[in-house]
């Protein structure tokens, strides 16, 4: 007996997350793209279709720059993450045994996000600054003579804010994967022989390289749209295209600003696709 219940039981419980979804996503981001194609002037923008939003952007001196020094900033912020990230789950992985003390110690790892984004930046600045416990401590022990001033307002204090912002999105897929690894392969290839080296080689790198790649994601999409960073431990001396684009949002040139997002939303779609290309991140999913 045919039950049209039954067929449409499936689109109903489907129907709340599909409307979330494009609510929050899909149209926000048709609606970026849209604007985009506007016009504007130094008072107004105007609903029409131009390009010149587009060829602003890529014609303007200053857009190179800064989307290349916002690849720096990606490229030194995932290598961090990833050399800190990595130690600390094979540690938690591999040489902590008890349960309860391996989830204590994972727990401790997210101490950073008990507080806003903005605090934890703001807490750099009494560390690094030209006064700073950093630069008193160094002029105390005689390692310098005057205060260092790269230690805050620099690229060295935006990537450093980045690493401690988003490292824990790397630690726990990586950690993940590490905890996933069936333990006997890894007594198989001791009693056949094998290092410690060739078990990381071999084994644990090709098993973590899911948690890695899904890491890396979060890691990547992060900090390419980063401005808050740039702009309190920059001080206002570097440049992102995320503080581009709040800038130009500040100065009310919402179309060339939603052209910067759509430009930036493909680079790093084409960042994500491509290491999707080269892990298979299905098996951890």
């Amino acid at each position: 007996m045919y039950q049209p219940w039954k067929t449409a039981k499936p689109y109903f419980l489907a129907a709340p997350q599909t409307l979330v979804f494009l609510m929050f996503l899909v149209f926000p981001i048709a609606m970026i793209f849209i604007v985009s194609f506007w016009q504007f002037n130094i008072y107004s923008m105007t609903p029409a279709f131009t390009l010149d939003n587009y060829i602003g952007v890529f014609t303007s001196g200053a857009t190179l720059p800064t989307y290349l020094n916002t690849l720096k900033y990606m490229v030194l912020v995932w290598s961090l993450c990833l050399a800190i990230a990595f130690p600390v789950a094979y540690f938690l992985s591999f040489c902590i045994q008890r349960e309860s003390l391996r989830v204590l110690l994972f727990l401790v790892c997210t101490i950073p996000f008990w507080t806003s984004n903005i605090i934890r930046m703001i807490s750099w600045i009494p560390l690094l600054g030209r006064e700073g416990l950093v630069n008193q401590l160094l002029l105390n022990l005689g390692v310098v003579s005057q205060p260092v001033e790269w230690l805050l307002y620099s690229d060295f204090a935006i990537v450093l804010g980045m690493v401690h912002l988003y490292n824990f999105f790397m630690i726990a897929p990586v950690f993940n994967s590490m905890m996933r690894i069936d333990r006997t392969l890894i007594t198989a290839a001791r009693d056949m022989g094998a290092s410690g080296w060739d078990i990381l080689k071999e084994i644990i790198l090709p098993l973590t390289a899911p948690g890695i790649a899904i890491g890396s994601i979060f890691v990547v999409t992060l900090t390419m749209g980063e401005f808050v960073t740039v702009r309190l431990m920059g001080g206002g001396q570097s440049a992102s295209v995320g503080k581009l684009i709040s800038t130009q949002i500040g100065s009310v040139q919402y179309p060339l600003a939603a052209a910067n997002a759509v430009v930036l939303l493909l680079a790093t779609f084409a960042l994500v696709i491509g290491i999707l290309r080269v892990v298979d991140i299905r098996a951890e999913l």
